[in-house]
């Protein structure tokens, strides 16, 4: 079956207008990362933390939640994160937008948080939705979702599903809603409160 090629490139309009006007918070990318987590091993030559049980990433308004946690740093302190979760979970993010009253969250199998790129992937079974205060305005739904912090552009594939499609079916679905038009009350878990923990790279305990 042919797809059709506009079908593709209205999605990718519609997610530019919704990006338009403000993006992620840019003091983010300065915070430093914080873990909380059950277990840590820590190699110091290689720059490598692995965090396992119970982890809970958070840097200025980010906040990554999963299974297991692998941080890289770079020699120029350029930090890359990949979180997975538990079998049959998802994993979480969620980041302020600036100068308004938004957040972004999703869920995949797996994360990535890419310091140098200003990008978040989520991957398997991907849902990303936008909240104005607490009310959910939009919803998508993919194999694989890609975020720009930088620039505030969305790409969604639904092919990436092969294999793990989940409820997405191996295509992309979106709700996108108005400003001005009546929006979903928000319904998911309350965020949690989080401990104050020694920044990452310190001895592992």
């Amino acid at each position: 079956m042919m797809k059709s090629p506009q079908l593709p490139r209205l999605l990718f309009v519609a997610l530019l207008l919704w990006g338009a006007g403000a993006s992620a918070e840019k003091a983010d990318r300065d915070k430093p990362m914080i873990v909380d987590s059950d277990n840590l091993r820590y190699d110091d030559i290689k720059q490598v933390s692995v965090f396992s049980g119970r982890v809970v990433l958070t840097k200025g308004t980010i906040v990554i939640r999963g299974a297991v946690l692998t941080v890289r740093q770079d020699a120029d302190g350029t930090q890359h994160a990949v979180v997975t979760a538990e079998p049959g979970k998802l994993a979480f993010f969620r980041q302020k937008r600036e100068g308004v009253d938004e957040f972004i969250e999703g869920e995949g199998e797996v994360i990535e948080y890419d310091g140098r790129a200003e990008t978040v992937k989520l991957q398997k079974q991907s849902q990303l939705r936008r909240y104005r205060g607490a009310t959910l305005g939009d919803e998508m739904t993919g194999g694989l979702i890609v975020y720009n912090n930088a620039t505030d552009v969305f790409t969604i594939d639904g092919g990436a599903a092969r294999g793990g499609a989940g409820a997405s079916g191996g295509r992309v679905r979106a709700m996108l809603t108005p400003k001005g038009r009546p929006e979903v009350p928000a319904s998911g878990p309350a965020m949690p409160v989080l401990k104050t923990t020694p920044a990452l790279g310190g001895d592992p305990k």
